[in-house]
């Protein structure tokens, strides 16, 4: 079975990330779109990040009537900050029989070269590379393990969400409901 690991802060969960991977699902040969929460991005300031939990609870509301869909919490008992090669060693230990496959962004790839174990992640595994703004694709002479991925350009973002909430405004569309539920209950963002 081939699965799509989609990382992400997940700060919170919003419709682009659904966008992208409803497309990943539905137009690549992926059987499955794993919503991999990390607690940590060892390239990104953790400021304003909520508890590991609540993001986790948000991503479950946002995917729970998709079957095609899995929130994953492994990334939450490893050390932090956590890395990709090392999640991927320990899923592909547990999952024996899934293929795993990357979605990023191609925002990535200006910074790629600093990931943990950088080569070893090209020589074993898959990239599905989706559009991200300011990063044409395709990018000439990168390495067969990216395949990009022509997804519509999604330019929703967690920070814009969080800035639009601290700013006072209404932005249940950008949100699946039962996330925007969550959000306010919960007094999030303010």
């Amino acid at each position: 079975m081939k699965t799509g690991l989609f990382f992400g802060s997940f700060n919170p969960i919003h419709t682009g990330h659904l966008m992208i991977a409803g497309y990943m699902a539905e137009y690549t040969d992926l059987d499955q779109v794993w919503f991999v929460v990390s607690p940590q991005n060892p390239l990104k300031e953790k400021s304003g990040l909520l508890a590991d939990h609540h993001r986790l609870a948000m991503v479950n509301l946002a995917i729970e009537e998709d079957q095609r869909f899995r929130a994953s919490n492994i990334e939450f008992r490893m050390p932090k900050p956590s890395y990709t090669i090392d999640t991927l060693t320990w899923l592909g230990e547990k999952y024996p029989d899934k293929a795993f496959v990357l979605l990023a962004g191609a925002d990535i790839l200006p910074t790629f070269h600093k990931w943990k174990n950088w080569e070893v992640l090209l020589e074993n595994y898959r990239f599905y590379i989706y559009p991200r703004t300011g990063v044409d694709l395709p990018v000439p002479d990168l390495h067969p393990s990216f395949t990009f991925v022509d997804a519509p350009l999604v330019t929703i973002s967690s920070s814009f969400i969080r800035q639009g909430i601290r700013d006072r405004h209404d932005l249940r569309y950008f949100l699946p409901d039962p996330v925007w539920k969550y959000i306010r209950e919960m007094h999030f963002y303010r």
